[in-house]
């Protein structure tokens, strides 16, 4: 099978029902959750397996979903159906509930590094943002977005801050505190073990 078509030479490319043009705010879209899958890529390639089983099997499903989302953004046939389902974010959920409880108290913002694969997965984080900023502009447009996309790569940002959180933990390097944040986290943990609830 040859990689290049030469279909694209003009500066336009095939989405799912219609050829646009390359910067078309839908190809900036899901362009976007390819970058973000790529750098998740790279963040799998620096956590050793011994210590992040559970991370390296969390990410290669995450790459899997985001195609799926990309696949469903670059969708504009009428009758399409969603590949990304709403189970993908409530998993995300579980996953960030667990992690979350892993790391150390958390009240002030954290300077994204640390290690190398934390330092990695906040660049994601950040990529997801960018991509979620785009989905938004996508709506905002007027095209058709599926919710589950935007649902999907919100709870996927802060899904890798708590992996990047759990990177520097286990490999015990200590987040490093923004100097001049106030205190802007609750400490879920302590209420929990006094008892209190909200």
């Amino acid at each position: 099978m040859g990689i290049y078509t030469r279909t694209g030479d003009k500066g336009m490319t095939g989405l799912i029902g219609a050829r646009v043009s390359k910067d078309h705010l839908r190809v900036e879209a899901y362009g976007t959750t390819d970058e973000l899958n790529s750098f998740i890529g790279k963040a799998m390639s620096e956590l050793p397996e011994e210590l992040f089983g559970d991370l390296l099997e969390d990410l290669e499903e995450i790459q899997h979903e985001l195609f799926d989302c990309g696949g469903d953004l670059a969708n504009v046939t009428d009758k399409r159906e969603n590949k990304l389902r709403p189970s993908s974010i409530q998993w995300l959920e579980k996953r960030i509930d667990e992690l979350s409880e892993e790391a150390p108290e958390l009240e002030r913002f954290i300077l994204p590094g640390g290690t190398d694969p934390a330092a990695t997965l906040h660049i994601a984080r950040t990529v997801a943002r960018r991509a979620e900023r785009q989905v938004v502009r996508l709506m905002n447009a007027g095209e058709q977005v599926p919710e589950t996309s935007l649902q999907y790569i919100n709870r996927l940002s802060d899904y890798l801050f708590a992996a990047a959180r759990i990177a520097n933990f286990r490999l015990g390097r200590p987040d490093v505190e923004y100097a001049r944040s106030a205190k802007v986290f609750r400490n879920t943990k302590r209420k929990q073990q006094k008892g209190e609830t909200d």
